[in-house]
């Protein structure tokens, strides 16, 4: 088994920066960040494989980053330039199967982007 656990989130006002931290209790493989926004579906923000390279949804190209210390089994997001619509609950997920579906999951961080 694994646990994930999220930290980072907060409320931001448009246009400033958050960092988000995944902290995972053993190996990972591939992971990524998910988000939700109230009443809305969830959706990928960004997958990064176990090397490091990243795949970013077109909604946060150029303003999220997102990276992976492997040794500390940790997964983070810099988020810039925020807006009102990155508003939701950020999750982080690991362990990518053949099937494209991540097998762990942690609880997510709220991010609260007002205008």
């Amino acid at each position: 088994q694994m646990q994930l656990v999220e930290s980072g989130g907060g409320s931001v006002q448009a246009g400033g920066s958050l960092r988000l931290s995944c902290a995972a209790t053993r190996y990972t493989g591939d992971m990524a960040w998910f988000r939700q926004a109230p009443g809305g579906e969830r959706e990928s923000v960004v997958n990064i494989t176990y090397e490091g390279l990243p795949t970013y949804a077109d909604s946060v190209k150029g303003r999220f980053t997102a990276s992976k210390d492997n040794a500390n089994n940790t997964l983070y997001l810099q988020m810039n330039s925020l807006k009102p619509e990155d508003t939701g609950v950020y999750m982080c997920a690991a362990w990518r199967l053949p099937t494209g579906i991540y097998k762990y999951w942690g609880q997510g961080t709220q991010v609260t982007v007002s205008s």
